[in-house]
């Protein structure tokens, strides 16, 4: 690998926090800043000003039901220019077009969702961050074992809680260990599963809030499914298919 120096680190560096380089790059910036204490520095300025955004920036979670009008809102549009397309231009050519317009109104349904943040967003931000860097860095697990009677008791005296843990191993989602984790500078518990060759990090950690059903999101070009138990925070990120990552949260919920 070659070495950057201090002013491609520098060009580099937000694209390198915010995980927006290819993965060659990210390694190069990695390993520059493991050597140069000056770009180190900058570099921890940087995540602590991340850090003070994300915990005092204010978000607001948009309603289900106010998101249930919008999808209803645009859809009833695009069936009528599905009409009207067919009226002018025949069947044949409405057939090619309509998924054209079903892409935009799911591209709006998009930009109208990120426009209105939730209280959830910082949280959801820092699990993928933390998602992407256990695999980047190659620390997945503190405790590799798929036995939850290992993984379990060593989290004893770690944190100060006792997470959950489960192994999905019948129903294709084995346990495959553990680690210390930290969101919103707050220690979390990792565990990690496998499935047809994705790993999925499932974040827990203490919360005071209120439960909340399962919400089900995109971000970063990651899926996420996220809930709140029992005065537990559980946040599942992998770049597993969105519904095979729901199946895993349904099997966790059940099991609590």
């Amino acid at each position: 690998m070659n070495d950057i120096g201090c002013k491609s680190c520098g060009e580099w560096l937000h694209g390198y926090l915010d995980n927006e380089l290819e993965v060659n790059a990210a390694a190069e910036v990695a390993e520059h800043l493991r050597h140069c204490a000056e770009c180190a520095r900058q570099c921890a300025d940087a995540r602590r000003l991340i850090a003070q955004v994300k915990a005092h920036a204010p978000y607001h979670l948009a309603p289900a039901a106010l998101s249930q009008r919008v999808r209803a809102s645009v859809a009833a549009p695009v069936a009528q220019q599905g009409g009207l397309l067919q009226g002018l231009l025949g069947r044949g050519s409405a057939r090619w077009l309509a998924p054209v317009f079903s892409a935009l109104a799911l591209v709006l349904s998009l930009v109208l969702y990120l426009a209105a943040p939730s209280s959830e967003r910082p949280w959801l931000d820092e699990a993928v961050s933390s998602h992407v860097r256990s695999l980047m860095v190659d620390h997945l697990n503190d405790v590799a074992s798929s036995d939850r009677h290992t993984v379990k008791p060593w989290f004893t005296g770690k944190l100060d809680f006792a997470p959950p843990v489960f192994d999905f191993r019948e129903q294709g989602y084995p346990l495959l260990g553990g680690r210390l984790d930290y969101l919103q500078q707050q220690s979390a518990a990792a565990l990690t599963y496998g499935h047809a060759r994705h790993l999925i990090n499932l974040f827990i950690l203490p919360t005071t809030e209120a439960d909340a059903s399962a919400q089900t999101l995109s971000l970063r070009g990651y899926n996420l499914v996220a809930w709140r138990h029992a005065h537990l925070r559980f946040i599942l990120v992998s770049d597993l298919e969105q519904g095979e990552l729901e199946t895993l949260g349904q099997l966790i919920r059940h099991s609590l």
